[in-house]
């Protein structure tokens, strides 16, 4: 009988390698920006958060209100054409910004991607050869044929495209014309 605590262990350090390795790839491409990719991520990450939001809503407040009622001189009366320019000013800055830091991220997600699509048609052929392999002590064994028919199934080769196609065909079937 298998030892339920070695078990454990040998899955722990498994999955520790694994870990490790995906920390060691995050940790290249870390390394791999440049120094504006760095700077982008930064101010990206600046205005997509809460504290941003909330200080922008703050300061056009005050601006509005200092502007508006208090009685001090108003360096911006209604409707406020200074800042609308620098909101537009903002806007032409950080949209640009906001993309680059975007490419960035769905390029590495698309690294990703492929890399686990590699990853998992070598295990879709690794569990192919333990079908045959299976196949042939079944043979060996002398079980008969009929019980055999979803190995035969599973143990024919995934051919991607296909599999690409017949997605393809039954969206168009179910949602009409798909792009490609």
């Amino acid at each position: 009988m298998n030892d339920p605590e070695c078990e454990n262990a040998a899955l722990s350090s498994l999955t520790r390698r694994n870990v490790e390795a995906i920390a060691e790839m995050e940790a290249v491409s870390e390394q791999m920006r440049t120094r504006g990719e760095r700077l982008s991520d930064v101010i990206a990450r600046q205005i997509g958060s809460w504290p941003f939001l909330v200080g922008q809503v703050v300061l056009l407040g005050v601006w509005m209100l200092l502007n508006t009622i208090v009685w001090i001189t108003h360096w911006d009366t209604y409707p406020y054409v200074l800042l609308n320019l620098a909101l537009s000013f903002q806007a032409a800055f950080a949209g640009p910004i906001i993309m680059m830091s975007q490419n960035r991220q769905s390029r590495l997600a698309e690294r990703r991607n492929q890399l686990d699509l590699q990853i998992n048609l070598l295990a879709e052929q690794e569990n192919t050869e333990m079908l045959r392999l299976l196949r042939l002590l079944y043979a060996k064994s002398g079980v008969p044929p009929e019980e055999l028919t979803a190995t035969d199934a599973l143990s024919q080769q995934t051919r991607p495209g296909a599999l690409a196609d017949q997605i393809a065909e039954f969206a168009k079937k179910q949602f009409g014309k798909v792009k490609n």
